[in-house]
């Protein structure tokens, strides 16, 4: 396991990739983002991450420089700062549930920077317009908060609705996204 964490200004960030083996078992594994968010406590990432993806007790965070996926996805923080507001999703990242919440994952990497849908609007992207909890369930339980971009959503009425790392952040972001590049 890998950590880093990053001064952003909406707060510290942090990001936690790992090897995971390939599903076929013969093939290397691969890292991936398993968990990032505005916080600087790691086991509280570590938390979120499905209980078969998350790192072994014998797996260390390293205090070096970041290098390989965890640079990869700590530049894309900072260049999404720094306004290429895509960058995030161009990192690979590696969440686990049941079959509807990793494909509605997978949606939410597809609504781009400046996009707002409501939870109806994701919920029909979904291929299951009557799934509107469900697909809030999604967003709720999203681990790799900013790389599985899940601040694009609203409520039904169009306001924030909630957000694990406050509205305030929520609210910056959704700026940040709406401001000319």
């Amino acid at each position: 396991m890998h950590t880093t964490t990053l001064t952003t200004p909406d707060g510290p960030f942090s990001v936690v990739v790992a090897a995971v083996p390939a599903v076929d078992g013969g093939a290397p594994a691969t890292e991936q983002v398993l968990a990032a968010g505005w916080t600087d406590d790691v086991g509280s990432l570590l938390a979120l991450v499905h209980p078969s993806l998350r790192p072994s007790g014998a797996d260390q965070a390293d205090a070096g420089a970041p290098a390989g996926l965890l640079a990869e996805a700590a530049d894309a923080v900072r260049a999404y700062y720094d306004g290429d507001h895509g960058a995030p999703g161009r990192v690979p990242v590696l969440q686990a549930s049941g079959p509807y919440r990793t494909h509605a994952w997978d949606v939410l990497r597809e609504v781009k920077p400046g996009e707002r849908l409501t939870y109806s609007e994701y919920a029909v992207r979904t291929g299951r317009p009557a799934a509107v909890r469900a697909a809030a369930g999604a967003c709720a339980m999203n681990a790799a908060a900013l790389f599985v971009p899940c601040h694009r959503i609203l409520r039904t009425d169009g306001t924030l609705g909630g957000f694990r790392y406050g509205l305030p952040v929520k609210e910056s972001l959704l700026a940040r996204e709406a401001a000319p590049a």
